[in-house]
């Protein structure tokens, strides 16, 4: 299995072990367009894998901050409350490069920029950048993909 983001369709394909679309999703990824160095703000590019699943288990919309559950639940009055919060619920896919000097170690390294597949508030619009980096996804989305994938899966971040 592995997984492919397209920056340009906004969208994240799940491929079967022999190249067949397994499922398809709507996200949205960085407003500041593609790139891998630190403190960027944008969605790095090329290969990488997935190299934690957090959350297992979690109610929707439970809220995780530096990837621990908060134990909030994401309600309109919370967002109102916290206005600038940059929202990552129900489950973490954490992404780590596979590609040194790309998107792997010194300056440019996916994982310690913290570059997740998460799940974002209902009123998040998918289909359209809007992130800080991260690839943001509907909550009944992210909890089918995170129980369908493994720790090591595959996934190319790709502007077609």
């Amino acid at each position: 299995m592995h997984i492919e983001i397209s920056i340009q369709h906004q969208t994240l394909t799940l491929f079967d072990k022999v190249g067949g679309v397994k499922a398809k999703y709507s996200i949205s990824t960085a407003a500041n367009g593609v790139g891998c160095v630190k403190d960027s703000g944008c969605t790095p590019l090329g290969k990488h894998i997935i190299r934690a699943k957090i959350g297992a288990g979690a109610q929707p919309n439970s809220v995780f901050v530096g990837r621990r559950a908060t134990g909030e639940i994401c309600t309109p009055e919370l967002m109102a409350q916290f206005p600038n919060r940059d929202w990552i619920l129900t489950r973490i896919l954490w992404l780590s490069g596979s590609e040194l000097g790309l998107n792997r170690l010194g300056n440019v390294d996916t994982m310690q920029r913290y570059i997740y597949i998460h799940g974002s508030p209902d009123s998040t619009e998918m289909g359209k950048i809007g992130s800080h980096g991260c690839i943001r996804m509907r909550n009944a989305d992210v909890i089918a993909l995170f129980d369908l994938v493994e720790t090591g899966t595959p996934v190319l971040i790709h502007n077609d």
